[in-house]
């Protein structure tokens, strides 16, 4: 999801960004922290490639996002080992997947809440800025050479900048990635493309013409039945087909987009380009190349239909393929084969979005900067989070025990260790068994450490990809305290109105004459108002920072 998306909902975005003074002359408020006090069990010269090891035993509480799937174990060897390489025990506070939001603003704002508050996604800090319960971080980057590090060697300063909040601090430490990571495309039967002498879809253009064959040669089904419908309508497949129409739609809607021609924010529902994209899935619906019921059935329903051979296409990403497509496949429709196709490009290009260098991280208690060993606390997090040791330690677990590493670097899951179908009979499971490449740790790295667990498909998916072109990222546009307030109650009704209007649009329920008409509800919603807080907003802060 994007950036803005995740946030709203609990409180209106405020741009943040990481300010990156220690690492590239970048402004911002950032303090020199290295003369702090409170150095209990501290390195005295830890930099990029220390192994980090506290000088005497430390204990940091931290919240856990427990997972249903792999729920947390007190002897996974990942918790045992963390200590043996740091001197550090990790005292988690572990929370349901389902109740973690939740809980996590209620000890917050109870003052309750561990050190180390992780899995928290850009723009879910805001609630709590306000008030001083989670630290300034930005004031410590200089105790975290890892991070600086990365943000240098991956040009990831414009990236972040969006992050920037109105006092000039940012308040998350992300998790980064060496380069854009787009997951989600369509899936489809290439067993099917091949037998009907078809080429892999590129564009748009090319799927539908893709669908259209596919329906002459099998008239009673929907060749495209969707998935991802269950929170959002047509969430995947609208933030996906976003990236070529030049918009933002589905899990990534954000209600206003940066017009770089115009200079401004301007509302997204009310771009040309936002409804080509409605425009085309209408017309895939009204041709019976698209399941109507891809906007309202749950991930079951569409599933079996793609694995039992009633449909050849269906939203998707890596993990979708191995757990989902390809087992039941096998079982039902022999020698069947599917694969991820490129995003498809569009009228706006080929195109990638580069927030996706960012991924969720976590806050630190205010508190936390007062305990005697804050310094070191700051040192392990940089280790664990943001050196290319600790991600792979998080990754892969332990070299010898989970997995064995070539001389060229390669490495290879134990064979009686699976994860992602991997060695899908061993007895024994990476998350569940070990507690590795979990949700609380595993995010960000290098592409080498991203693709390390991908499959041979997985990484043609990527390279078919990589000369993409990067979306210009927009400026920044901090809210402040009150201008938060007032886009919190503006934006779930805004977005309401326009998710609505456009499943309508798209299944026929509405005709698309009615375009004018469903603009004029969206600016009754407060569309223009919106917008023009968030370019207020940006140009505040333009005329403060240049």
């Amino acid at each position: 999801m994007s950036q803005r998306t995740r946030a709203r909902g609990i409180a209106a975005i405020a741009a943040l960004a990481l300010a990156l003074t220690a690492c590239s002359g970048g402004s911002g408020s950032d303090e020199e922290s290295t003369g702090l006090d409170n150095r209990t069990g501290a390195m005295e010269d830890y930099a990029v490639g220390d192994q980090f090891t506290a000088t005497e035993p430390l204990t940091f509480s931290i919240l856990y996002s427990d997972h249903p799937n792999y729920p947390s174990q007190s002897d996974w060897l990942l918790w045992s080992e963390i200590t043996e390489r740091t001197n550090v025990t990790l005292e988690p506070t572990l929370v349901p997947l389902s109740d973690y939001e939740q809980k996590r603003s209620l000890l917050i704002g109870a003052g309750d809440a561990p050190s180390i508050i992780a899995k928290t996604y850009g723009g879910q800090e805001d609630p709590f800025v306000a008030s001083g319960a989670i630290l300034p971080v930005s004031d410590y980057l200089d105790l975290m050479p890892n991070l600086q590090a990365k943000i240098e060697e991956w040009g990831l300063e414009d990236n972040l900048d969006q992050r920037r909040q109105e006092d000039g601090k940012f308040y998350l430490l992300p998790g980064v990635h060496e380069a854009p990571w787009q997951d989600y495309t369509i899936a489809m039967r290439t067993d099917v493309l091949d037998e009907l002498g078809l080429a892999t879809p590129t564009t748009w253009d090319e799927f539908r013409t893709a669908l259209e064959a596919i329906k002459e040669a099998r008239p009673g089904e929907y060749p495209f039945s969707d998935r991802y419908s269950e929170t959002d309508p047509g969430g995947a497949l609208l933030n996906v087909a976003s990236l070529g129409f030049g918009t933002s739609g589905g899990w990534g809607y954000n209600n206003e987009t940066w017009d770089p021609d115009a200079g401004e924010f301007v509302v997204t529902a009310a771009m040309p380009e936002y409804r080509e994209m409605i425009e085309y899935f209408h017309g895939l619906v009204a041709d019976g190349l698209m399941d109507p019921e891809s906007f309202t059935q749950d991930d079951d329903a569409a599933i079996q239909k793609f694995v039992t051979g009633r449909s050849a296409a269906i939203s998707a990403n890596a993990q979708a393929i191995v757990n989902d497509y390809e087992p039941g496949l096998k079982e039902n429709v022999p020698g069947a084969t599917v694969a991820k196709i490129p995003v498809p490009c569009g009228d706006a290009g080929c195109m990638l979005n580069p927030v996706s260098q960012l991924e969720n991280g976590l806050m630190i208690s205010a508190s936390a900067a007062d305990s005697p060993d804050f310094v070191a606390m700051m040192q392990f997090i940089d280790w664990l989070f943001y050196s290319d040791e600790g991600q792979e330690f998080t990754k892969w677990g332990v070299e010898g025990t989970t997995y064995e590493k070539a001389a060229d670097g390669t490495r290879t899951l134990a064979a009686d260790v699976d994860y992602v179908g991997m060695n899908p009979d061993a007895p024994l499971h990476l998350q569940k068994d070990f507690g590795f490449s979990g949700g609380n740790f595993a995010y960000g790295g290098s592409t080498e450490l991203l693709w390390s667990t991908f499959s041979d498909a997985e990484v043609a998916f990527q390279e078919s990809i990589a000369d993409y072109e990067m979306m210009e990222l927009a400026p920044p546009a901090p809210l402040n305290e009150s201008e938060n307030e007032q886009l919190a109650l503006l934006d779930s009704s805004l977005k309401d109105a326009v998710f609505q209007g456009s499943i309508q649009f798209i299944l026929g329920q509405r005709d698309l004459s009615e375009w004018d008409s469903f603009l004029a509800e969206v600016e009754g919603k407060g569309a223009s108002q919106y917008v023009d807080v968030i370019n207020g907003a940006r140009e505040r802060y333009q005329a403060e920072n240049g």
